[in-house]
């Protein structure tokens, strides 16, 4: 089964969940959770800040894969 369908199933599965079931899937998963927090240092928040700064003042934001191109093209000139 694929990653996509099974998170598609158990978003509407939590969603229709009892209580009782939603408190064990929740106990076995607590540790997962809580390890996936993520802690920003002050210059990786001054960073998004900035980002967002830059986009909500209409600035054109650049995909993973635009970027990907525009590497490769200068890679290639490069050489």
């Amino acid at each position: 089964m694929e990653t996509t369908t099974i998170r598609k199933q158990l978003h509407n599965y939590l969603d229709t969940a009892n209580e009782k079931k939603l408190k064990a899937i929740y106990t076995m998963v607590e540790e997962d959770i809580a390890g996936n927090t993520i802690n920003y240092t002050a210059a990786d928040k001054a960073e998004l800040e900035k980002r967002v700064s830059h986009y909500l003042n209409g600035g054109k934001m650049v995909l993973a894969a635009e970027m990907n191109k525009r590497l490769k093209a200068a890679r290639k000139k490069g050489k």
